[in-house]
């Protein structure tokens, strides 16, 4: 259900000079989508990197916390970027994004993702080896590592899948 709120700060959004300038310059649509999507990427691969590690399935003979410290602390930079290209791209286009439920799907599933995230970044700096302990806490890890990995996978299906479900 479209709420008339979303409506209205859409057409304000819409209206708003930097909209107009994101709309009407024909290079910055297409440079801001490109560098999100790169974002994307890279926070996607360093998430499914420590993932796959939870579930010994690349890099074994590493340490799980050397994995996390190389690969987790890029990410908070890197989602620093995608909010800031996500917003110019909802600016310039906010009709797209801000009465669309799967934008609203993807920005969900991102919350879910950054809880994820963070908390598996937090168990490893405050215990280097808790997911390596105990048989349920490798079970736990597993869990939550398949979890991340689904998430994501969402994320990047819902943010495709924005195009395609317009309203309006």
């Amino acid at each position: 259900m479209i709420d008339v709120g979303q409506v209205g700060l859409s057409k304000w959004l819409a209206a708003t000079q930097l909209s107009h300038t994101i709309q009407t310059t024909t290079w910055i649509i297409p440079s801001l989508q490109t560098i999100h999507i790169l974002s994307v990427a890279a926070v996607f691969s360093a998430v499914v990197l420590v993932d796959l590690r939870i579930w010994r399935l690349l890099q074994r003979d590493e340490p799980l916390p050397d994995v996390a410290r190389r690969f987790l602390p890029t990410i908070w930079p890197v989602l620093l970027i995608l909010l800031v290209t996500g917003s110019l791209l909802i600016i310039g286009e906010p009709r797209r994004s801000l009465i669309n439920p799967t934008f609203y799907l993807k920005m969900a599933l991102l919350a879910v993702a950054i809880v994820l995230t963070a908390g598996l970044q937090g168990s490893i700096s405050s215990s280097p080896n808790f997911w390596d302990g105990t048989r349920g806490r490798r079970i736990a890890g597993r869990v939550a590592a398949a979890a991340s990995i689904l998430v994501w996978c969402g994320i990047l299906f819902a943010g495709r899948w924005i195009a395609y479900t317009q309203a309006g």
